[in-house]
């Protein structure tokens, strides 16, 4: 990050911070009293599922989650809450048909004390009542639909966001920095009507005008849609004076690439973090110059437990930035730690619905991306949203921090 812009950051004290004070350091409580360790999923060991993607346009995140996870893990004697940790890894496929059954072997089979990770929100739908009928932890790694039943929300955790609070970050700064109609782009899945509700309801509520015919969203088909330049030239034609758009994975990146050619090259790109995270920024290369996000991480946020996990992660994978999968899994992890290190500590029986009750009261967590604490009712991140642009950060390009925005948490 450019030391002038470093230097702005710094000198804005987020709400949140003012709110809480001082950061709070959740330990790793590794010398917990050992409590009744031979219930359902222990035996001295911590089993905890990992459910990802293995393999298709989001195989980046479900590595990054697996990384971030275990380097946690790792950094902390291989333990959580005082046991050694297990890590149970299965794929969830592109959705519900692989991430249900594999789910079903974790919790019925495997025993495990919670399930981390899930990428697609059609995932989290479908093994979310599978979770909840076994008294067991999901902690999702990216943004998550609303589940309105509570008997569900009391068994899912989300690291992330829910999916739409980028566009209601970004949706009153757009129309505040854009004289015109704006574009809003994006795939044809949960996540993406989700991610883009966010956007159009806040746009329109705060006055902004769409430019899409009859004024509603295009949501371009997934993950079957590889080449964009269909789309971007409507949009070329559309009299839009900016777009907004959610893509993740190498879908990002054939969309960033491919606008950069398009007659809509001449049009600001706005959209939420995962358009330029990770590798698809590098992949991107020159496309991705200018282009703003709104997210809740970057790797060039100054603060002192980022630098310590940047530090950390660079040691590890020094050929790529960590994302805010990787952070998530990260605070899934340290939660983890102090539950499970709870329910030990008071000498309870160790059992996936004991663990689901303690990350009640995990309390604050000193995350990378900033202090945040999960919302009582909907268990979902109260956290610092930021302004990111692409920018030259030494060598190489980055998402680098400009301004702080709201404190959302769903």
């Amino acid at each position: 990050m450019r030391s002038s812009t470093r230097r702005r950051i710094r000198s804005i004290r987020t709400p949140l911070a003012i709110a809480t004070g001082l950061l709070l350091v959740v330990s790793a409580c590794s010398g917990s009293a050992a409590g009744d360790d031979k219930g359902k999923g222990s035996d001295a060991v911590a089993k905890i599922g990992l459910l990802t993607p293995a393999s298709g346009p989001y195989a980046a995140v479900g590595e990054d989650t697996r990384a971030g996870l275990e380097l946690y893990r790792d950094t902390h004697g291989g333990k959580l809450g005082g046991l050694k940790a297990d890590i149970v890894v299965r794929d969830e496929g592109a959705g519900p048909p692989t991430a249900v059954p594999a789910a079903t072997e974790l919790v019925k089979q495997q025993n495990v004390l919670a399930i981390t990770g899930i990428v697609s929100g059609g995932s989290v739908a479908g093994v979310l009542p599978i979770a909840a009928a076994n008294n067991t932890a999901l902690m999702g790694v990216a943004g998550r639909p609303e589940f309105p039943d509570p008997k569900l929300t009391a068994h899912v955790w989300s690291f992330n966001t829910q999916s739409y609070e980028a566009g209601a970050a970004a949706g009153p700064w757009v129309k505040e920095h854009v004289n015109g109609p704006v574009y809003a782009i994006g795939p044809d899945y949960q996540g993406g009507w989700d991610q883009l509700k966010g956007f159009t309801e806040s746009f329109t509520k705060a006055g902004g005008t769409l430019a899409n015919p009859e004024g509603k969203t295009t949501f371009t088909p997934f993950p079957a849609t590889q080449n964009f330049l269909p789309y971007l030239n409507k949009i070329a034609q559309s009299g839009a004076k900016a777009v907004y758009a959610f893509y993740a994975g190498t879908a990002a990146v054939d969309f960033v690439k491919q606008y950069k050619t398009s007659e809509a090259a001449k049009l600001p790109l706005y959209g939420s973090g995962p358009l330029t995270e990770g590798r698809q920024l590098d992949a991107q290369a020159d496309a991705a110059a200018g282009i703003t996000t709104f997210a809740t991480y970057g790797a060039d946020l100054d603060n002192p437990a980022n630098r310590a996990f940047v530090a950390a992660w660079q040691q590890r994978h020094p050929e790529r930035s960590p994302t805010i999968y990787a952070v998530a899994a990260w605070d899934i992890a340290r939660s983890l730690d102090t539950a499970i290190g709870a329910v030990r500590a008071d000498k309870k029986k160790l059992t996936p619905e004991a663990v689901n009750a303690a990350l009640g009261n995990v309390g604050q967590i000193d995350s990378p991306r900033g202090v945040m604490q999960l919302n009582p009712a909907t268990h979902s991140p109260v956290q610092q949203w930021y302004r990111f642009e692409v920018r030259n950060d030494g060598p190489k390009r980055a998402n680098v921090a400009v301004e702080q925005l709201a404190v959302l948490g769903g």
